[in-house]
Formats: structure tokens, sequence, C-alpha cells
């Protein structure tokens, strides 16, 4: 059946019919995400992937495949504003209309124990998330000079994330090795004097709100860099704060992830304890015990830019706190800039031996 180009609405239509028929429900959804949200350039990709492989091929390769991704589970919506079919993964609870740009939100997916108590409002606007990503890739010499160009950024996307927030009650004990060192000169000689001691502390600590995200969509490492928030500015949970970013409620339950805000809490109470051992030149820690008190537990919101930086072909991802502009990221190394300023300042040994510890340290 003909469809005219001009019947926009009746494209969308047939378009999503027929990649429903073709792909299932499953494939229509992965084609959609890939390729609507500015990722991934379909005619390359269709050339690469597809060059000999036709459609009974395709179909036959599906049925040898079986049905292994049966298992993800996906939602359609209809979009208020267009009348679009939007489709989402089970864990989205605010995302966009790629067809006109509408926020939709899950109403359904927001209720009961997926509603969450509290959230923090975004403070950074998206131009200001660009401008703030700029500047700090700026200030790291290392980086190529046209990284942070603005026309290298593929996406940036403001994302409310789920995490669970724990208060505790711990009592530690740490027991430490701690040094002081003292130099003197007496006629042609230098001496040096070092005094060891052995410390015990304990104590108590109230922990309030310790985060732990929720999600298994981003990784730990980066939503544990974006910290600290401030949480003088957390509000009663309301959908209107969703509308023009993207959300997601949790998948891990607070039980899942208790592991990691215990540990956390330990490490905490250890290192107050050892800020306590003042006035030496080294501390160290040699044994140490924390037992926890496990608290009030609350579901929260929190606001991420996640920004995807296209460079030579190869993509780059940052975080930043959407609310104090925390940067997380890792930025290609410029090699002449090392070398040129190595040189420069320390020499070429120098220049050489940092040049190889930057490599190591992104492999």
């Amino acid at each position: 059946m003909a469809v005219p180009i001009n019947d926009l609405e009746k494209i969308r239509e047939e378009g999503l019919k027929a990649l429903k028929e073709r792909l299932g429900t499953e494939g229509m959804i992965k084609f959609i995400q890939m390729y609507s949200n500015g990722n991934g350039d379909y005619t390359k990709e269709r050339q690469e992937k597809l060059k000999n492989i036709n459609i009974e091929d395709f179909e036959k390769q599906q049925a040898k495949e079986g049905n292994e991704n049966l298992d993800i589970n996906i939602d359609e919506y209809t979009c208020p504003n267009c009348g679009a079919t939007v489709v989402t993964d089970e864990n989205t609870v605010a995302t966009h209309c790629v067809y006109c740009g509408n926020t939709a939100i899950m109403k359904n997916r927001l209720q009961g124990e997926f509603k969450p108590d509290k959230l923090i409002p975004f403070a950074t606007k998206k131009e200001d998330a660009i401008n703030e990503f700029q500047k700090n890739v700026k200030k790291r010499w290392f980086s190529p000079p046209d990284f942070h160009n603005e026309e290298n950024i593929e996406k940036i996307t403001g994302v409310y994330i789920p995490f669970w927030l724990y208060d505790g009650k711990t009592t530690g004990d740490i027991t430490a090795t701690a040094e002081r060192i003292r130099s003197w000169s007496s006629g042609s000689y230098r001496y040096t004097e070092t005094s060891t001691y052995n410390c015990v502390r304990s104590g108590e600590l109230e922990i309030t709100d310790l985060p732990v995200d929720g999600s298994t969509k981003f990784e730990d490492e980066i939503m544990d860099s974006i910290e600290p928030y401030n949480y003088s500015k957390f509000v009663p949970f309301n959908r209107s704060y969703l509308s023009g970013f993207l959300a997601e409620k949790y998948d891990l339950t607070q039980d899942e992830v208790y592991d990691r805000a215990k540990t956390r809490m330990e490490n905490t109470t250890v290192n107050e304890l050892k800020k306590t051992i003042t006035g030496y030149n080294t501390v160290s820690i040699n044994s140490s015990n924390v037992n926890i008190q496990k608290g009030k537990v609350e579901y929260a919101l929190l606001p991420v830019w996640m920004l995807n930086i296209k460079y030579k072909e190869k993509m780059y991802t940052f975080a930043m706190n959407g609310q104090t502009r925390q940067v997380v990221g890792k930025v290609p190394v410029c090699i002449s800039k090392v070398i040129k300023k190595g040189i420069l300042f320390f020499g070429i040994g120098f220049a050489l031996a940092f040049l190889y510890n930057i490599i190591r340290g992104m492999m």
C-alpha cells in the first residue's frame, strides 16, 4: 500500500506496523531505541551488517536464535500530544516521544512500592550543563583541544536516577600506627628521628541519607563519584518535576544493595575515627571493627545529566550532578600536548614516563 509522503501521521503508523510485523515487538523497540534517540547511523550500519543478508536469511537467523530474549519486558503507550506509539522497557517511568518530543510519564509505574518518597529537582539547565562540561574538560590539560567542542556532543539527557537512602547508627573501634618525624642539622650532618605510637580510637556515628543507586543501568562508581548532593533541597515526590526529563524506577531492591550501603557505612566510620588521630606525620590503620544498626530507608530520585561525546569514532560517556554540576568521565589523551608540556617543564624522560602512566590508566 502506497502512503502519501506528506501524511506524516500515516507514515508513522504504517512504519511502526511494518516494523512490528517484520521484527516483532522486541525488534521494533530495539530499532526505535537505537536510531530515534540520536544514536547510530542506520544507513551505515545496515550496509555493514546486512550487505549479504536478504529477508529470508534474516528470518532463518531469527528462528535459529529462538526466544532467548523473550524475558525482556516492554510496554507501549500512546503519546497524548501526537498520538504516536511510545515504546519503553519495564523500568522507565518517564521518557520522550521520539516523534514530537513530548514527555511521556508512565503513571502506573509510580504507584505503591515504586512511588518515590522524595526527589531533588534539577538545578542546572541543559545549556549550563554543556558549558560546565566544556569548562571541566578544558581544565584537563592533556585532553585534545577540540574534544569539548559542542559538535562532538552526540546526546545530552537529564535523567532522574533511583537511589536508596539509608539511615544507620554505627559503633566502631580502630587500632592504628602513627609516626612523628623530626629532622635537624648539626654541623655537617643531617639527623632524622622517627617516633612510633600505637593509637586506639572508638566511637559512635549517626548516618543519615547515605545514597546507593538502585539501577543496573548506571555504573556504581560513576554514581558514587558525582556525590555529594545538597539534601536540604529535597522535596516530596511530585510527577510534575519529571516533565522534560527521563526517569527510571529501581530494578534493585533495598535489600539487594544493602551490602554496598553497609560497606560505605563501615568505611565512613573508620575514616571518621582516623580523622581524630592528629598531630602525626603518618597514620596507618591496623585493624577495625564496626557494628551497624540499620535505620530508616527511603526511595528517592536524584538528578543527573548524561553526556555522550563522539570523538574520532569513539564514544565517551560523562555524568554530571544535576544539582552541583560535579562532572565525572574519562577524556582521551592528546599525546602531542603531553610530550610538549612534559619536555618544557620536566624533560624528555619525565614526559615519556607520565604519558606511559596515563595510557596505562586508560586500559
